[in-house]
């Protein structure tokens, strides 16, 4: 399904009330889960979008705003990278995009490449089992610097590493 703004004009002025209530990231100590389908890809589970997490279902936005799990701390980490950029959702966007777009040019080599070889992507998955990280953040989460200054051939040879330790310890338990 094709992405046609002018199908859903009152969806795309509903994402605006998120853009115009933001508080500058380092206000933010809990962000809500809400539901927005149209916002949110299939194959994601949530995205972080100024400061609300947006989600599939209804339930799934209840469970997020009842338990914080691994899901709601990936979220959460982004929200301390957002901090980590000057405080600023904008400037954390433009980052973002731009190193979405950088790894988006390697996509034959790699499905995907622009989101999972994406810093952000790479510290939030990396950190996202591990519940205290974000307590640890006080001033924002930098890990993402690390992998912004590696290659993307590096990036990809860290992820499919990491994947493959990862794999491995899982079925050793």
């Amino acid at each position: 399904m094709k992405f046609k703004l002018w199908r859903h004009p009152f969806r795309f002025f509903r994402i605006l009330r998120f853009v115009w209530k933001a508080r500058k990231p380092s206000t933010v100590h809990d962000m809500p889960a809400v539901v927005d389908t149209f916002w949110l890809k299939s194959g994601y589970d949530a995205l972080t979008f100024f400061g609300t997490i947006l989600t599939h279902s209804q339930q799934e936005a209840d469970h997020m705003n009842r338990r914080f799990d691994e899901l709601k701390n990936h979220e959460m980490i982004h929200l301390k990278q957002a901090i980590s950029t000057g405080d600023s959702w904008w400037r954390f966007y433009c980052l973002y995009l731009r190193y979405y777009l950088q790894g988006h040019r390697a996509r034959k080599k790699y499905a995907n490449a622009g989101y999972w070889l994406n810093p952000f992507e790479i510290e939030a998955y990396e950190h996202m089992h591990d519940l205290s990280y974000i307590e640890q953040c006080k001033d924002g989460a930098t890990g993402w610097r690390r992998f912004a200054a590696m290659t993307m051939e590096e990036r990809r040879d860290y992820k499919t590493n990491r994947t493959n330790r990862t794999n491995r310890t899982n079925k050793q338990a």
